[in-house]
């Protein structure tokens, strides 16, 4: 069997589907959480300091929202009147500035190619999902979404990867896991899905993303070989 053959029996007959976080992994929309957090949560007398946001990187936005309060009281707003105000800012922000990450095109077509089910599973609220594939232009791609918003728990819980698994009617096994997060790659290894890590640049060489099957500095240096190797790891 020539190696080419060897690659699409691997990726297509035991990877089925693919499931993509979407903040930091699809879209560089870090900047603009900050960005709304830090203007919504500071008219309110919240002191947002850079140690404490680095503890809510991971947290679901209601999470976020949460935790500020805990740390700052604030009144006359509801935590889910605070929490839905970032979320309309960061809709916002994204719709005016929103940039894909590298290589985003390339890796959807590469598994489009593939004949592979795509679906997308984030901490984001679900509101923000069409909000990102609308202004990248990607809706079209996507055979499933999940948010953890709809989940009792978000990652690094596997919920919200065990809900996309099911909605695209692939086994967990079968699925490829692409996120920038360890809490992200943590949840989709719960919930037994193989994961590629896109770490940020700055944490690239940081070892707690090597729990990962592949690490990669951009989507568009995912190839057959990769897949390959995936499709034959245990």
């Amino acid at each position: 069997m020539l190696d080419s053959e060897l690659i699409q029996l691997n990726g297509i007959d035991v990877m089925q589907a693919v499931i993509f976080d979407m903040d930091g992994t699809l879209i560089d929309s870090e900047p603009m959480w900050k960005e709304a957090e830090k203007e919504i949560f500071s008219s309110l007398g919240v002191n947002v300091s850079e140690a404490l946001s680095a503890k809510t990187a991971s947290m679901t936005t209601r999470e976020v929202t949460e935790f500020w309060y805990s740390h700052f009281p604030w009144l006359g707003k509801s935590i889910e009147q605070v929490e839905n105000e970032v979320v309309e800012r960061v809709a916002a922000l994204i719709s005016e500035n929103g940039e894909p990450m590298e290589g985003v095109e390339y890796i959807l077509n590469f598994f489009q190619k593939k004949e592979m089910k795509i679906g997308l599973s984030t901490n984001a609220p679900s509101r923000l999902i069409p909000v990102v594939l609308n202004k990248l232009g990607i809706s079209h791609y996507f055979h499933s979404t999940s948010s953890s918003e709809h989940e009792t728990q978000g990652k690094p819980d596997p919920a919200v990867y065990l809900t996309t698994a099911k909605k695209l009617g692939v086994e967990p096994s079968k699925c490829i896991a692409f996120e920038d997060s360890l809490s992200g790659i943590i949840s989709a290894s719960k919930a037994n899905i193989k994961t590629v890590a896109v770490p940020p640049f700055t944490e690239f060489t940081d070892k707690k993303y090597d729990m990962s099957h592949v690490k990669l500095s951009r989507l568009s240096d995912f190839t057959d070989s990769h897949l390959e190797a995936i499709a034959c790891s245990n």
